[in-house]
C-alpha cells in the first residue's frame, strides 16, 4: 500500500523504469534466440510485479478522490485510517501535530497498517482527521438445526 505522495510519485516512476526494462528484456530474449512461448514465459513473473505496482498506484488515486471501501467486522480499518488520511490530503506529519505524536510513529503505525489498534486509539485518528465514521449491524437469523437429539 502506498501511504504518502512521496511513495505515489516513486511508484509512477518505478512503472515506466519497468516497462522500459521488460521492453529491453523481451528484445534481448528475442536475439538470444528464445521462442515466443518462452518469451511469453519469462515476462509473466516480471509483469505481475509490475500489475501489482499499478494497482497499487490506482489504489492511493483512488483514495486521493475520496474513494474508501466499506469495512466487514472492522476488518481492515488500518487500511481505511490509511486511506482517510489520504482522502483529507493530510501528511503524516500533520497527522502526528494533530495527534500529538511524533511523524515516526505515525510512520509506523501506518506501514503495520494500524495492527491491534484500540477502539479508543481509532477513534482519536478519525478526531483528529476530522472524520465521523459510521457503523451498521446486520443481524442475520441462525441457520436451522436438522436431525434429532437423542
Amino acid at each position: 500500500m502506498i501511504h504518502n505522495e512521496a511513495e505515489y510519485q516513486q511508484a509512477i516512476v518505478r512503472i515506466e523504469e519497468k516497462k522500459v526494462r521488460l521492453a529491453e528484456h523481451c528484445k534481448a530474449w528475442k536475439s538470444q534466440g528464445f521462442t515466443t512461448k518462452q518469451i511469453t514465459n519469462l515476462r509473466e513473473p516480471l509483469e505481475s510485479f509490475h500489475m501489482q505496482l499499478v494497482e497499487e498506484v490506482q489504489s492511493y488515486e483512488r483514495l486521493k478522490r475520496g474513494q474508501i471501501s466499506e469495512l466487514e467486522n472492522f476488518q481492515g480499518i488500518g487500511q481505511t485510517l490509511i486511506g482517510v488520511r489520504i482522502a483529507r490530503g493530510i501528511t503524516q506529519r500533520k497527522l502526528a501535530e494533530l495527534l500529538g505524536v511524533s511523524e515516526t510513529m505515525v510512520s509506523r503505525d501506518e506501514r503495520n497498517e494500524y495492527h491491534g489498534i484500540t477502539v479508543e486509539r481509532a477513534s482519536r485518528v478519525l478526531d483528529a482527521l476530522d472524520v465521523r465514521m459510521v457503523s451498521r449491524v446486520e443481524v442475520e437469523p441462525m441457520p436451522q438445526k436438522t436431525g434429532h437429539v437423542a
